[in-house]
């Protein structure tokens, strides 16, 4: 990163600390990120391999799962929480391709994303993209600035989008908790997408990148299928349930047989709050 940060962002963007989200934008090959990300993040993949892989399928399930509310289900307003570095395509970019008229607004916590936010507010002339600050874990405190600052109509149906996100939200955080009290003030109609890290497959292998993150000062609960299952109670899960992300509505190009299970390690699901 070579240019020029404001100072009050700067202060707060922790270059001597691993950070996840700059982790994430390394694994993807981009270059909003620093040493100590890429220090950390090289240890992950001499453990995992694969990360960089991982990274690719959340990105194309993310597109897939947005394209589909869009264009088979008619979602117009899309609330994306943990919405991360900005990589093209954005979330706002796919879904209005289908749908010109969508609103699109992003929820994130970090100062890095702040930074970089005006790459997300490009919308279509006929729609709409706003970004907020606010944290996941105060659910309340969320879903009171995306009403008063955000672009949404929570009394119509809207897509949450919680993607590659809950893994950084551990169980003495409230993680079900947090997902209940953000879809319940959903409209009914309203929809719930989730992508979620699994040690699964490798369960050793996840117990050291676990341990990585952890030592950087980031928590990280990979959480197996059932438990990511737990995150739809009450709502009707689309075809195929939750399924290895690449597993997900595969488009022919990006088949799952070019994957393995164990190289994803990622579960993922759409479902329908009635």
């Amino acid at each position: 990163m070579g240019e020029e940060l404001p100072q009050a962002a700067g202060d707060r963007l922790r270059q001597d600390i691993p950070h996840s989200a700059r982790m994430y934008d390394y694994y993807l090959g981009g270059n909003t990120n620093y040493a100590v990300d890429r220090e950390a993040a090289e240890r992950v993949i001499a453990t995992f391999p694969a990360v960089r892989t991982a990274a690719r399928v959340n990105r194309a399930f993310v597109h897939r799962s947005a394209r589909t509310l869009a264009r088979d289900h008619g979602i117009r307003q899309f609330l994306d929480i943990g919405t991360g570095i900005p990589t093209a395509p954005n979330l706002h970019e796919v879904v209005q391709r289908e749908i010109p008229q969508a609103r699109v607004t992003y929820v994130d916590n970090d100062p890095i994303v702040l930074v970089y936010a005006d790459s997300l507010l490009r919308s279509s002339a006929e729609g709409a993209t706003d970004y907020v600050e606010a944290d996941v874990t105060d659910p309340e405190q969320l879903l009171d600035v995306v009403r008063r600052d955000g672009c949404l109509d929570l009394d119509l149906p809207v897509g949450l989008s919680l993607n590659a996100l809950l893994h950084f939200v551990p169980d003495e955080q409230d993680a079900y908790g947090v997902v209940a009290a953000l879809v319940a003030a959903l409209a009914p109609g309203s929809y719930l997408t989730i992508s979620h890290c699994t040690p699964d497959f490798a369960p050793e292998v996840w117990a050291a990148i676990v341990d990585v993150y952890t030592k950087g000062g980031t928590a990280l609960q990979v959480r197996s299928r059932d438990e990511v299952r737990e995150f739809f109670t009450g709502l009707d899960l689309l075809e195929p349930g939750v399924a290895v992300a690449h597993r997900w509505n595969p488009e022919p190009a990006s088949g799952p047989s070019l994957i393995s299970d164990a190289d994803a390690s990622l579960y993922a699901g759409v479902a329908r709050k009635p």
